[in-house]
């Protein structure tokens, strides 16, 4: 036994941070997580809160899917909300990274899928995609959400989230890079509204969200139900 398990905190209510250090390790980030922690750590807490509001909008759900999890820096969030996550990413590098930090006790199905190649096996009662949308090419756009619906229960709802259009003036150049397709407020809601019958746009500036003046805002989702 080292030394180091012998160790008891002044205060009792902390010894659970050795006695879960002695079990598991110091867990670590995965590689996205890694590289914002290090460069630019508010980032961190941005990302943090769009999964947050994922998962308070998924509460309970059964069966939920992310496409483009990356490193699944946000995906326990939603893990502790619902009940089973699938999660993809057309990236083997980030699924990997992901598959060798997983945890037992958090259990999660991984896939590398490329949506515009198809459907993920299986219907689900929610799903959601941050920070994904406004990387397809806008001609691509279209196959990538109905590919993407085809695994959506017809009951199911959908949440997209991305930085919005007016953003990008601000943006750096590592945070602009990939973005080919990001939308205003009311061009979001329109793309949805061919799709769904309930289209709920909302808008966020660094981890607060709101439903205030979306060109304003530097991120947007949609929560979307009842697909047509």
């Amino acid at each position: 036994m080292s030394d180091t398990t012998l160790l008891t905190t002044r205060e009792p209510q902390y010894q659970n941070c050795l006695d879960i250090r002695d079990r598991k390790g110091l867990v670590g980030l995965g590689l996205r997580g890694a590289q914002v922690w290090t460069e630019n750590p508010k980032q961190l807490l941005f990302i943090l809160a769009r999964y947050k509001f994922v998962a308070k909008m998924f509460t309970s759900f059964e069966r939920v899917l992310e496409v483009g999890c990356g490193d699944g820096t946000g995906t326990r969030l939603v893990q502790q909300e619902v009940k089973h996550v699938t999660a993809i990413d057309f990236d083997e590098i980030f699924i990997t990274d992901l598959m060798q930090r997983s945890d037992p006790e958090w259990p999660l199905v991984l896939k590398v899928h490329d949506m515009l190649q198809g459907p993920v096996d299986g219907e689900f009662d929610g799903v959601y995609a941050l920070d994904v949308l406004e990387h397809i090419q806008p001609e691509m756009e279209d196959l990538f959400i109905r590919n993407t619906l085809r695994s959506l229960k017809a009951d199911g709802s959908l949440i997209f989230g991305m930085p919005s259009l007016e953003s990008q003036h601000y943006a750096s150049p590592p945070s602009k890079a990939g973005h080919v397709n990001c939308k205003s407020g009311r061009e979001f809601r329109v793309l949805m509204e061919r799709y769904f019958r309930h289209v709920f746009l909302f808008s966020m500036n660094d981890e607060v969200l709101h439903t205030g003046f979306y060109p304003m805002s530097h991120y947007l989702f949609t929560l979307c139900c009842g697909k047509k």
